[in-house]
């Protein structure tokens, strides 16, 4: 269980599901369907949707890259973080937006899987969060060209070792879609 003794509560990340950023992006609108029943399920159950939104380089604050992709439309009273480095707690409020809401555990989803959504997996274990990420709803751009292995082996390599990773009083892990349940309490 999460560090937090005191917060009880899940909460969906949605991290930069931009235009800019997942526009070219390795099985976008698979990915970006899943994310969206994500939402509405997370809606539909009270649970907190917190939006991540990243700003720098050819991602202008206000430019049509920088917007959210339209087939996932934040609500008004859920919270949208701003920022600028890659893992989402990195000089953000998310911490405090997150004990605010009481909120301990996180289901990770969004782009890219090979920079911020890593970062933040990471950043939130370390801080003392339960942090799963959610396998078939996260992506990543083709990067070859720079070195990498292709977006399909990213994401698996990603799901493989998250999927074992552990944190003494926390946990990790990964679930699909289909089989995600907001309101199961983590293993110890």
């Amino acid at each position: 269980m999460s560090r937090f003794e005191d917060r009880p509560n899940a909460a969906l990340l949605v991290i930069d599901v931009q235009r800019g950023v997942v526009g070219e992006a390795y099985e976008r609108d698979k990915v970006v369907g899943n994310i969206r029943q994500l939402v509405d399920k997370a809606r539909a159950d009270g649970v907190d949707v917190v939006w991540v939104q990243h700003s720098g380089g050819e991602l202008t604050q206000g430019s049509e890259g920088w917007e959210y992709v339209p087939e996932l439309v934040r609500r008004e009273p859920e919270p949208l973080v701003h920022k600028t480095y890659p893992d989402s707690f990195e000089d953000t409020e998310l911490e405090t937006v997150l004990a605010e809401r009481g909120i301990g555990r996180l289901f990770v989803s969004g782009a890219q899987t090979d920079e911020c959504i890593r970062s933040t997996l990471h950043g939130a274990l370390v801080r003392g969060y339960d942090a799963t990420l959610v396998a078939d709803a996260h992506t990543t751009e083709d990067l070859t060209e720079y070195g990498a292995p292709p977006p399909d082996k990213v994401i698996a390599h990603t799901n493989l070792y998250w999927q074992y990773h552990r944190a003494p009083g926390r946990t990790a892990g990964t679930v699909s879609t289909a089989d995600i349940d907001f309101t199961a309490k983590p293993d110890d």
